[in-house]
């Protein structure tokens, strides 16, 4: 009896035709796989590509085959670089322990009425992994100085750009008094004609002085009196004085000058 003759399907196929065997001027860099997995930040990296790639739901992940899935990267980069799969060792260890506590029977423990998800902890590392590299993906996006855009130079001579000195408060104040300086030239001075009686403050004064026995010089004259009927007042006591009809008096030097009536025995 023939039997019909089993045709062997190759392992792949190049332009239709199947290959048969490893082409041998076929070469693979033997840092292929690390290059391949520097693509990933850690750990929790590769483990969310997985999920997501599968469209596995995050809040309920099958450990089964999340964990086949990771083991088979973790074995092949074991095989080549052992200091780049320690970390991802690690996080294959912890997804191994959920995978064998989810096939335990839960156990009602005293205080709670059933034991927490296993995955818990590892879903929420995920979640705030995968927050943080969606924040760091919009910050990045944001444009950045010299790698966005330049940010233009213009030079320019310095001595086409005018330089002006600083005004302190001293200064204005120099400049505000030569103003008012100024201004005092330039003011005009009215004088009017005042007839003015010394004979009628010679009787003011000895009126002043009827009523006190000493009076004080200052106090003969007003403090808001004009300069010329302080004058005419100045000269009527004068007059007094040169006809006696009072007396300047002090007691020792700089000490203050009083007025009084001449002193005229009975």
């Amino acid at each position: 009896m023939a039997t019909a003759a089993v045709v062997d399907p190759g392992f792949a196929r190049l332009y239709g035709e199947p290959l048969l065997r490893m082409p041998t001027d076929l070469y693979i860099p033997p840092d292929a796989l690390e290059i391949f997995l520097d693509a990933f930040e850690g750990p929790l990296d590769l483990l969310l590509y997985l999920i997501r790639r599968q469209n596995f739901n995050i809040l309920d992940i099958p450990m089964a085959q999340v964990t086949l899935q990771y083991l088979k990267y973790v074995d092949q980069i074991r095989l080549h670089n052992l200091e780049l799969a320690a970390e991802y060792l690690l996080m294959a260890a912890m997804l191994i322990e959920i995978k064998s506590r989810m096939l335990l029977p839960q156990r009602k423990s005293d205080n709670d009425d059933a034991t927490g998800d296993p995955r818990a902890e590892l879903v929420r590392r995920l979640l705030e992994y995968e927050q943080i590299k969606v924040a760091a993906y919009d910050l990045n996006a944001v444009p950045q100085i010299d790698r966005d855009f330049v940010r233009p130079e213009l030079y320019i001579e310095q001595s086409l750009v005018p330089k002006w000195p600083e005004v302190n408060a001293a200064d204005l104040q120099n400049a505000w008094l030569d103003v008012l300086k100024r201004a005092k030239l330039t003011e005009h001075h009215r004088i009017s004609r005042q007839e003015l009686s010394v004979r009628e403050h010679m009787s003011a004064i000895l009126r002043q002085l009827q009523s006190s026995r000493f009076v004080e010089f200052a106090d003969l004259f007003e403090g808001n009196a004009p300069v010329p009927i302080v004058v005419v007042h100045f000269v009527a006591m004068l007059e007094l004085a040169k006809e006696t009809l009072i007396e300047i008096t002090q007691a020792e030097p700089f000490a203050p000058i009083y007025v009084r009536l001449a002193y005229s025995p009975a």
